[in-house]
């Protein structure tokens, strides 16, 4: 990597690290993105969306349509660590890298700028991929440009510096938040019989999940989380009427989490009427299973073989999610780590993105954009 290249890509991702903005309000993000873009990559045409924006090199009549994604949303989480480029966002910052993931794709969109491409590459820069609400907004690209394939990478704490982790297959599970509204009746405390109190239905719910997705009925993991639990008020004198448990599903296999679903709604579903009590249920934070296909995995390989990079294939998906899952539905693609070594764990207030990794990531890249 040509390092006055680098050395722009570095200060620009530490500029998005100052200026974090939350999944969907990715706006002055977008705008420093696409400065830097307009500067550095003129062959690179932009195109605006909602909310957000791609490039597109094009190469030559003959070559394939290829894509690659970044992610460009912060989380809620302070800024505790001294940084010179810190946050100056209250509340928020990055603390899963987008901001090093995005920097890392305008830096490949410079670098071919400059260089040259066989294939149409194109560079989807994706918001709010932390709801998993972002994806589903920008995958409709795939089949509007007749995109053949797409890669996407994630840095990878506690993983050996500088290794691709790769995964044939579910590379991470499933997962959706559900919410399970019960309605009975308040009474006094000191007459609870009178009221139809939703805590015993919700207790009872709570302690038979693991039932629901034993180990030994399952193809891969399933899990329930219990996240959140309300019900009534602090007060010591009403047996409440209202109750909310809130849950976090997740499997390896898209058909298994549909199975879970149901079987936690058929369950909510008989402990209401038992206690005449009246139920629903809200879902939000949609993940599908980020499933890579076989033949785009084999080229990340392929191609880290050519450039000496180490790589391992992962033995288990990762637990947590991903939206990247809806390109792989619309076209061929692979999601892959890069390793950064010991530190903090994303998603934690010590975590910052590595610089360290950006001239790896950039060069696999590279390399995959000229594949057949």
């Amino acid at each position: 990597m040509e390092q006055t290249l680098l050395e722009k890509t570095v200060a620009l991702r530490h500029q998005l690290h100052a200026h974090p903005e939350l999944s969907g309000r990715e706006r002055e993000t977008q705008e420093r993105l696409m400065a830097f873009l307009q500067e550095n990559a003129p062959a690179v045409e932009l195109f605006r969306r909602d909310g957000w924006f791609y490039g597109v090199y094009r190469g030559e009549p003959v070559g394939r349509r290829i894509a690659f994604r970044a992610d460009m949303d912060a989380l809620p989480i302070d800024e505790t660590i001294s940084l010179p480029y810190g946050s100056q966002t209250p509340g928020v910052s990055h603390k899963c890298g987008h901001d090093g993931h995005s920097a890392t794709l305008a830096a490949l969109a410079a670098d071919i700028s400059r260089t040259g491409c066989k294939n149409t590459v194109y560079f989807v820069f994706q918001p709010a991929e932390e709801t998993g609400e972002g994806a589903m907004r920008c995958a409709s690209l795939m089949d509007e440009e007749q995109v053949e394939e797409i890669f996407a990478w994630h840095n990878c704490p506690n993983a050996p510096e500088h290794t691709v982790l790769l995964r044939h297959g579910t590379e991470a599970c499933a997962s959706e938040g559900m919410s399970l509204y019960f309605h009975g009746a308040p009474s006094h405390a000191s007459d609870p019989f009178l009221g139809r109190n939703p805590a015993f239905a919700i207790a009872r719910l709570i302690s038979a999940l693991p039932a629901l997705y034993r180990a030994e009925e399952q193809q891969g993991l399933v899990l329930a989380t219990v996240v959140h639990v309300q019900v009534g008020e602090a007060a010591f004198g009403t047996s409440p009427g209202d109750g909310v448990l809130r849950v976090t599903l997740r499997a390896e296999r898209e058909e298994e989490l549909t199975r879970l679903r149901r079987r936690v709604d058929q369950l909510a579903y008989g402990l209401s009427a038992e206690y005449g009590l009246e139920y629903h249920a809200e879902y939000c934070d949609r993940f599908p299973e980020t499933r890579n296909h076989d033949e785009s995995v084999d080229k990340v390989a392929a191609v880290c073989r050519q450039l000496g990079v180490p790589w391992a294939e992962m033995p288990f998906a990762e637990r947590g999610s991903e939206d990247f899952g809806y390109f792989t539905q619309r076209t061929r693609g692979a999601y892959f780590l890069v390793g950064s070594g010991e530190g903090p764990a994303y998603h934690t207030t010590a975590f910052d993105f590595p610089d360290g990794i950006i001239p790896t990531a950039l060069r696999i890249l590279r390399a995959l954009a000229e594949t057949d």
